[in-house]
């Protein structure tokens, strides 16, 4: 499948304007559209639910609740635990796009009949001729491109993404056109089960696997205080330490066996140097290595010129200079110049 001209698509609908947007460009397309929406077993369902269907009514499309809570617990809130209780700061929308919006939600699609799947990231999905490249959408601040660097030939062939060429203004411009004058600038957050609180307040205080108490060190081993619990603290954090000093503090690590916070000033969160873990190739396989690419290391993250190489220990990326806060948990995502090459975990 090269192309997307099929008549019958569906739309992951949020509530939110990008994908309110999607679904009303497919069908001025001529596209007859069919919103989904994902109940991922989180607070607040019956009024989510109430507003992405008074939308669908509006558009005179059809609409279903697909239930995808169960596998959304198992996979990306289990990840989620998981990797905050073992000492790293994950990032859950990178494991849930792959595995449950790009994974269950389009083997749902399937099953009712309809092969493409459309969603409202800023991202492009181009096909070159021997493959479909996945790149960073047109408006740089909006961009979502890297929290999609673990999908697949096989998803992508069947994803289209009709805001890839636009700024957000045009997209609430276009809103209002429509009729749709209540979205207001309204953005969703990034981890959407957190809703509004701390990490520590998230995870239940009564639970028995949380992270207890314990040290705050120095690299070298002196204690400078206590925390309660590594799961609160990620590298570059300087808020909460309360370790008066003539200049700040900052995590560095977190060092999950002993259970303490590594801590040191603002020259010790520099670095040139990562390794990757669980590298996902966009085009399928592995490109010839080393190459230099652009690497971001987190989403805000501007990104930087390394060299990438295979070693016996994983993906080494090498920076032509240092980066701060290489954080382990996080992602590292390689680019060619606006093309997602690949992505992998920063270990």
């Amino acid at each position: 499948m090269t192309d997307h001209s099929e008549k019958k698509i569906a739309v992951a609908m949020s509530g939110g304007v990008d994908s309110t947007v999607t679904a009303a460009l497919l069908q001025k397309q001529g596209y007859t559209v069919c919103g989904l929406y994902m109940n991922l077993g989180l607070p607040g369902l019956e009024k989510q639910v109430a507003k992405v269907k008074e939308i669908a009514v509006r558009l005179g499309i059809d609409f279903e609740v697909v239930d995808l809570s169960q596998a959304f617990a198992g996979e990306v809130l289990h990840y989620f635990r998981k990797s905050y209780f073992s000492g790293r700061t994950p990032n859950p929308c990178v494991v849930c796009n792959p595995r449950i919006k790009f994974g269950r939600l389009l083997n749902e699609v399937h099953k009712r009949d309809i092969d493409v799947l459309a969603t409202g990231h800023y991202v492009r999905n181009e096909w070159n001729g021997s493959m479909w490249q996945l790149k960073k959408g047109k408006d740089s601040r909006k961009d979502q491109s890297y929290f999609l660097c673990r999908l697949s030939q096989e998803q992508l062939k069947y994803l289209v993404f009709p805001l890839g060429g636009w700024r957000k203004d045009r997209v609430y411009q276009t809103a209002v056109a429509l009729g749709f004058h209540d979205f207001g600038g309204q953005e969703s957050q990034d981890i959407c089960f957190i809703q509004g609180k701390s990490i520590s307040e998230y995870f239940s205080v009564d639970d028995d696997a949380l992270p207890k108490a314990g040290e705050i060190v120095t690299s070298e081993g002196k204690v400078l205080g206590s925390h309660q619990g590594i799961c609160s603290y990620t590298v570059g954090q300087r808020r909460g330490l309360g370790i008066p000093d003539s200049t700040p503090y900052y995590v560095v690590g977190l060092n999950q066996e002993k259970n303490q916070v590594v801590v040191g000033k603002e020259e010790d969160l520099w670095e040139k140097r990562l390794l990757v873990s669980d590298m996902n190739w966009l085009g399928g396989s592995a490109p010839r290595l080393p190459c230099v690419y652009t690497v971001k290391i987190r989403y805000r993250h501007d990104g930087a010129p390394a060299l990438v190489s295979q070693t016996d220990n994983g993906i080494e990326v090498v920076f032509e200079t240092p980066q701060r806060a290489i954080t382990p948990g996080q992602f590292a995502v390689l680019y060619d110049e606006d093309a997602v090459v690949g992505g992998g975990e920063i270990s």
